[in-house]
């Protein structure tokens, strides 16, 4: 099976390129389900169908859905639920909304992912098409699977074993409750799915990212910053796609000036992506809803089949160099200013502007110290001696 994720800032058009392209590979014979993530759903404006958090088949071949939040939340919460609730409303008096505490700011997120997971490991599709939210949010829930799985681990470190014996305890001298055992039953699930998800979603061969953009400098620039962040965290962008492309004879006369302003967009995408296949929508005449205008859009990916991997980098790479190894880490657009690594614990941490991401090296390098490191081409150079 195949997963493949559109994501963009918002209104480039992530949705109607997810559409087109789901209408065109289930036209092409394969079994595939389009799925949005976006809580401002918009998927069935466009295929022009009311969709629900359940899959409803729209044509031959293509199953639609809509994330639920609410049910996907209710069903990944299960015993965590009561028991964050005992825990907030133990030492309240009342007036506490602990419903709309449990709302915890993005689990929405890792919940959209949880479901991604569910649908894979399911294996009744051949594809499937990812209508991601706009490129903050997507970001997040791609973090969630490493970051969220760190923090439970080092946040709930107790046992089952000493937390039945500690329970009364703690329970009659602070009169705070202590998870029980379905409590930590949850937990291990919980676990145990975030680590397949993990897997899941580094799996180049099975998971893609393609970027939807428009030729605007503005635009332009938070693609380069999308395009970073995903390489930071190791998933693999396979595609651009351009859209919205005035034609020429759209530009004559009052729209004028835009064509240059349109010409260096498009080779500053061009030559900023080099290295994976940049394709491009010329703005159409008519609103792209219903399946039979999406069918007009199958001649986006030219030669390209959607379905493929249509490009693979490895991100990070360790080569050894007498008694030093150097590390490289792809990290495209990035400025050396904006950038700081720091050693500490046995792991790497780097940031990136408002991002930061802990690496945990190989056993080898543990016990290495950095050197010093350096940006080259796109690459964070690190040495280690």
């Amino acid at each position: 099976m195949r997963i493949i994720l559109y994501t963009g800032k918002g209104g480039v058009g992530k949705t109607s390129i997810s559409a087109a392209t789901a209408v065109k590979l289930a036209q092409e014979g394969k079994k595939v389900l389009i799925m949005s993530t976006d809580q401002a759903h918009s998927l069935g404006d466009s295929l022009g169908f009311s969709l629900n958090g359940i899959p409803q088949t729209i044509a031959p071949n293509l199953d639609a859905l809509e994330i639920d939040v609410v049910e996907e939340n209710e069903k990944a919460w299960g015993n965590f639920k009561g028991f964050f609730k005992e825990l907030l409303t133990s030492r309240a008096e009342g007036g506490i909304e602990t419903e709309e505490l449990l709302v915890f700011p993005g689990l929405e997120e890792l919940f959209a992912l949880f479901k991604i997971l569910e649908i894979y490991e399911n294996e009744q599709y051949d594809v499937l098409i990812v209508d991601c939210a706009p490129t903050g949010e997507t970001l997040a829930l791609l973090k969630f699977p490493e970051l969220f799985g760190d923090v439970i681990s080092k946040a709930l470190p107790m046992k089952r074993k000493t937390a039945k014996i500690a329970r009364p305890l703690v329970k009659t001298l602070t009169k705070i409750p202590m998870p029980k055992d379905e409590v930590f039953d949850d937990f291990e699930r919980l676990m145990d799915k975030l680590g397949r998800l993990q897997v899941l979603m580094l799996n180049k061969d099975i998971v893609s990212l393609r970027i939807v953009t428009t030729p605007e400098k503005i635009v332009i620039s938070e693609t380069k910053r999308n395009y970073t962040c995903l390489h930071l965290y190791n998933y693999n962008v396979d595609a651009i796609i351009i859209n919205k492309v005035y034609p020429k004879e759209a530009l004559e006369g009052y729209f004028n000036k835009w064509v240059k302003l349109q010409k260096d967009g498009l080779n500053e995408i061009r030559e900023s992506f080099r290295e994976i296949p940049v394709f491009e929508l010329q703005l159409q005449k008519q609103e792209l809803k219903t399946i039979p205008i999406l069918e007009n859009l199958s001649s986006l990916y030219g030669t390209y089949n959607p379905i493929d991997v249509l490009a693979k980098e490895e991100i990070y790479t360790i080569n050894k160099d007498g008694d030093i190894y150097i590390m490289a880490i792809s990290l495209p657009f990035v400025d050396k200013s904006e950038m700081d690594l720091v050693q500490q614990n046995g792991e790497i941490q780097i940031s990136f502007k408002n991002e930061k991401r802990c690496l945990t090296p190989p056993d080898y390098l543990k016990d290495k110290e950095i050197s010093s490191a350096k940006m080259e081409q796109g690459k964070l150079i690190i040495y280690f001696e």
